[in-house]
């Protein structure tokens, strides 16, 4: 099956690639698991100097870049350049640290010398969405590069010449080609992959189902992964907190990425006493949000990313308001097969409504109400998600407070939920485990190895003088 481009804007195809066989995946593989030991055995100046030059190209190429995703996956231009940078200073961050990160780790027991080492795994097999597709492949490149790993991406199907242009990237900064490779492959080859004893481990970002698929063949194989999954991330609103701030960032946060973000807010679960007001205000900053051409730089949301999934959200809307949820704002979709979706509000969500427990993948609030602060929380949790959540009060102990007792991997406080290099990032429960980003990132695909040291010989015993 070929792997094509098709512009979600305009339904036309861009390009189309004849996908890899197995023989050329294979024989991609043995390069890069033999690029593996030479590369673990360069220096982490040689590296670091690798990942910035890296960090200057997407610099030097955010607007062709920003010109693909559009294209590719409908991101507007001006989102698409701040993805580039933001995946630049993702490159830099590691290049500075990675050193320090991974350095040995003294540990005080019987013998003369014991330490923890971090040590490379080999080759990582990385399985990567469209939704953000430079900086999802960048939170697994960059500190795996640093810490003497080598990359195969299995990126998203619809978003081919993305992953061509980062290989790109990494090789014209002087990357080893082996060491970073796209397979322009279709799932169908990933089991194989990961049978193969030269893939060491593996990381996918993708939904619950994929997730759950990718795996049970990873833990068949005995390979460590990493699973970033779905999120319905919850969005407290307290009655005391500053309302009209938190609409404007509940507003911002629903639209990150047209909706499709896996830490968009996606349920605002709000106090009885501001639900009305909250509403009201959330309605005028989601209408304010402009539409159109993902080329254009005055567009601050596109189409979603294939008209299939604008479908797939609107038979959720729909089947919601049939068990009971209320169209406060309607949008949604021109007319089926299309892939323009407005944004939309829904209110009254009840247990027993997809709303309640499904994740929107797209530009719908859905709104919660609760009796106070401990109902809050517990709307929160009562999901089979745990990627981000937010809280939002003037009372930062108590939103302090009500972050610990939240199940997720991340809690902001009177603040947008985002991703960035020096926190770690990932759920629990059906969001996925491990962790992305921060020290805690690049030790994911390392040997943590022990290494005890006894005293040297003859001296046991021996007085001291």
């Amino acid at each position: 099956m070929p792997i094509e481009s098709l512009n979600p804007y305009t339904g036309r195809r861009l390009r189309r690639f004849p996908a890899f066989s197995w023989a050329k995946t294979e024989r991609i593989l043995g390069q890069a698991h033999r690029a593996a030991a030479a590369w673990q055995a360069t220096t982490w100046a040689h590296r670091a100097g690798v990942l910035r030059r890296a960090a200057a190209l997407l610099r030097e190429r955010q607007d062709e870049l920003a010109r693909l995703m559009a294209l590719e996956m409908g991101k507007p231009v001006t989102d698409g350049r701040a993805e580039a940078q933001k995946c630049a200073t993702c490159c830099d961050f590691y290049a500075e640290r990675a050193e320090g990160f991974l350095a040995d780790e003294l540990i005080d027991t019987d013998a003369g010398r014991s330490f923890i080492s971090y040590q490379p795994l080999g080759v990582v097999l990385a399985i990567m969405p469209w939704n953000f597709p430079l900086w999802q492949v960048m939170r697994f490149a960059a500190p795996a590069l640093m810490a003497g790993n080598v990359g195969l991406l299995k990126h998203a199907s619809n978003v081919p010449q993305c992953a061509l242009a980062l290989e790109k990237i990494f090789h014209d900064a002087g990357l080893p080609p082996a060491c970073f490779r796209t397979l322009l492959i279709g799932s169908n080859l990933v089991e194989k992959l990961l049978a193969d004893d030269r893939v060491r481990a593996a990381t996918l970002t993708g939904s619950e189902g994929a997730g759950a698929s990718v795996g049970a063949i990873a833990g068949q194989h005995i390979k460590k992964m990493v699973l970033e999954l779905g999120g319905s991330d919850p969005f407290i609103v307290l009655a005391d907190a500053d309302v009209a701030l938190a609409a404007k960032t509940a507003a911002q946060s629903r639209m990150i990425n047209s909706g499709q973000s896996c830490i968009a807010a996606k349920r605002f679960i709000v106090e009885k006493p501001v639900l009305k007001d909250f509403i009201n205000q959330l309605k005028t900053h989601l209408l304010a949000f402009r539409p159109g051409d993902p080329l254009d730089p005055a567009t601050q949301y596109g189409p979603l990313a294939r008209a299939d999934l604008a479908d797939e959200l609107t038979e959720q809307v729909n089947g919601s308001v049939a068990q009971g949820a209320k169209v406060e704002l309607h949008g949604g979709q021109a007319k089926p097969g299309t892939a323009l979706f407005r944004p939309m509000i829904l209110s009254n969500v009840k247990p027993g409504q997809r709303a309640y427990t499904e994740e929107f993948f797209g530009p719908v609030a859905l709104v919660l109400e609760a009796k106070n602060a401990a109902d809050a929380v517990r709307l929160a949790n009562d999901s089979r998600f745990g990627l981000g959540a937010a809280v939002w009060t003037r009372d930062a102990k108590k939103g302090e407070d009500l972050a610990r007792q939240i199940e997720s991997g991340a809690v902001f406080v009177n603040g947008l939920v985002k991703s960035m290099p020096e926190l770690p990032f990932g759920g629990v429960k059906k969001s996925g485990y491990g962790r992305e980003l921060s020290y805690l990132g690049i030790r994911e695909f390392v040997n943590q190895k022990s290494i005890w040291i006894g005293k040297e010989a003859g001296n046991e015993g021996r007085k001291v003088e």
